[in-house]
């Protein structure tokens, strides 16, 4: 079993969470199974998906560097692009660009990524409020940073 004491640290910690990685995932599976477009209408939408799915990942990465405010939000920002995925999955499987099978796929991997992100804030949520019971003279949760994430569960 992988344990979190074994496995180096990374320099960019975000790298370090699994909810980063199985958003990169998610854009790795999604240009596998997207396939190449026919038609300008199919290649503003693939441009379109896949700019969404990179969104996710990428506010990830931004907010970590963040106070817990802050990549509060950008986890918040993650979970609108994940609702454009699944809008995007609707109607990629309505042209013809997924077909069932992998339509179900792409709502699997997005409710799993809501699920993770929502877990991350509710973390994030609960140890801003321990730190302020355990400190009442420190600094309030919203101006801690979170440039180490030694503060939350990496398991997200």
């Amino acid at each position: 079993m992988d344990n979190a004491q074994d496995r180096p640290v990374s320099f960019f910690r975000f790298e370090d969470l699994r909810i980063y990685a199985k958003s990169t995932d998610y854009s790795s599976w999604l240009i596998a199974h997207l396939g190449e477009p026919t038609n300008e209408r199919q290649r503003s939408l693939v441009s379109s998906f896949c700019h969404s799915s990179y969104d996710i990942a990428l506010n990830i990465a931004e907010g970590s560097s963040r106070n817990k405010s802050q990549f509060e939000h950008c986890l918040k920002i993650s979970k609108t692009a994940i609702r454009e995925c699944i809008v995007y999955t609707a109607i990629a499987f309505q042209s013809g660009l997924f077909d069932e099978e992998t339509c179900n796929q792409s709502r699997e991997y997005l409710m799993e990524l809501t699920r993770m992100i929502g877990a991350l804030i509710i973390s994030l949520q609960r140890g801003g409020r321990r730190r302020d019971e355990m400190d009442a003279d420190s600094e309030s949760a919203g101006d801690t940073t979170v440039d180490d994430l030694d503060s939350i569960d990496t398991n997200f």
